[in-house]
């Protein structure tokens, strides 16, 4: 996997330019995995977003002017979460500091958090307030975890895993010159993700996207921990 990583890598810039190895390609697989699980909850907890923070602030506005479709618990349940798994990121970049060992550390545990989830699922199922909390706990703070790691890594036009209204901005409003390569990949895959997950959700029900997830992640931690430098 550490070769086709480098080569779609590679394809997103200019010929020779590419100074961040496989980290764009692993990106762009967040973003995957970012539309797959809010597929997922959207769908199965009733219009709550665990990645897409810009929805939950929106609901949360919704429900307080009375819509009695939105949950304001559960919408600012999935901002403390987010927010928490973010702030735990910070932590751990002031411990690991070399990016692709903390994007595997930080995977790793995001997997984790995903079969748990996945193990409420089958185990309880997802209706009702108890699984609810957790399911949102869970994804929303590994949620906040990888989107904080990749702000951190800089990669251009790759920045943010979850929103993509700024990318479809600077696709269609700037020279086209070699970005718009990243910036289409981009929302195709949030798309990609998104349909990949609501059309497994509605064939077999939240179990199936969050398998889904959890071998993406896996994948993804995978390939980070195989071009990690070696400790000195």
């Amino acid at each position: 996997m550490n070769r086709p990583a480098h080569w779609l890598s590679d394809a997103l810039f200019p010929r020779g330019t590419n100074k961040h190895g496989p980290l764009p390609a692993l990106l762009v697989m967040l973003m995957i995995s970012s539309g797959l699980v809010d597929a997922c909850t959207f769908l199965g907890l009733s219009r709550v977003f665990v990645a897409n923070m810009t929805g939950n602030v929106v609901f949360s506005g919704f429900a307080l002017a009375g819509d009695p479709r939105q949950r304001l618990w559960a919408h600012l349940l999935a901002l403390a979460a987010f927010a928490a798994g973010a702030w735990t990121e910070g932590r751990v970049a002031a411990k690991i500091r070399e990016p692709r060992r903390r994007l595997f550390h930080l995977t790793t545990t995001h997997a984790v958090l995903v079969a748990a989830a996945l193990a409420v699922v089958l185990l309880v199922g997802e209706k009702g307030t108890g699984p609810a909390v957790a399911l949102i706990v869970l994804l929303g703070y590994g949620m906040g975890m990888q989107n904080a790691v990749a702000l951190r890594m800089a990669v251009p036009d790759l920045v943010n895993i979850t929103v993509v209204t700024s990318i479809v901005t600077r696709l269609v409003s700037q020279a086209p010159a070699q970005a718009w390569r990243r910036r289409a990949c981009a929302v195709a895959a949030m798309f990609a993700g998104g349909l990949l997950g609501a059309a497994l959700y509605l064939v077999a029900g939240m179990a199936a996207p969050l398998t889904a997830d959890l071998v993406l992640l896996v994948l993804i931690a995978y390939v980070a921990r195989d071009v990690i430098p070696a400790r000195r």
